[in-house]
């Protein structure tokens, strides 16, 4: 006989947590696999490792960047962060150029390509949650929640301690 119900693990540092946020990774990062593990319908697509997919969802809302927001933005590594963008120009969803301003630095900006990916992909990833979660009258509450929990990650982000202070 399995028990499917989590154990319970005897806290050792600050104060109780309810096991229901546990719950709520748990599930996001299923859902998430989940519509990786799908792909794509549309030929159009262009499938992205997850920290393309960081890069580029960060870059549809940012005109022109610096790399080193970039990785700030995202949490990548400098290093890995050259690997991605090299990946990312190659298949034309972004452009790098000198900065206008003095030439010596690069800006990165998202491509039309670009663009119309990540609305493409979107789309798919809204038909296929919306076929499987059905009822949305919780969804905005729901949005908001993630919305929440997704800000709070990200400003307490630890650095690594391979990061540098953003140029």
């Amino acid at each position: 006989m399995t028990n499917d119900q989590p154990q319970s693990v005897e806290q050792t540092t600050g104060p109780p947590v309810d096991p229901r946020w546990g719950e709520l990774a748990d599930l996001a990062l299923i859902i998430s696999r989940e519509i990786q593990f799908r792909g794509y319908a549309d030929e159009r697509a262009v499938s992205l490792t997850p920290s393309e997919g960081m890069v580029m969802r960060f870059l549809q809302r940012e005109t022109a960047v610096a790399p080193s927001r970039i990785a700030d933005a995202t949490g990548l590594q400098r290093t890995n962060l050259s690997a991605v963008l090299r990946g990312l120009e190659r298949r034309g969803l972004i452009e790098r150029e000198a900065q206008p301003d003095d030439g010596r630095g690069v800006i990165v900006r998202v491509t039309e390509r670009g663009r119309t990916n990540y609305a493409l992909v979107r789309h798919e990833w809204a038909t296929a949650v919306s076929a499987a979660g059905g009822d949305d009258s919780d969804l905005d509450t729901a949005l908001t929640l993630l919305r929440t929990v997704t800000a709070g990650l990200v400003s307490t982000r630890p650095r690594s301690p391979y990061s540098q202070p953003a140029a």
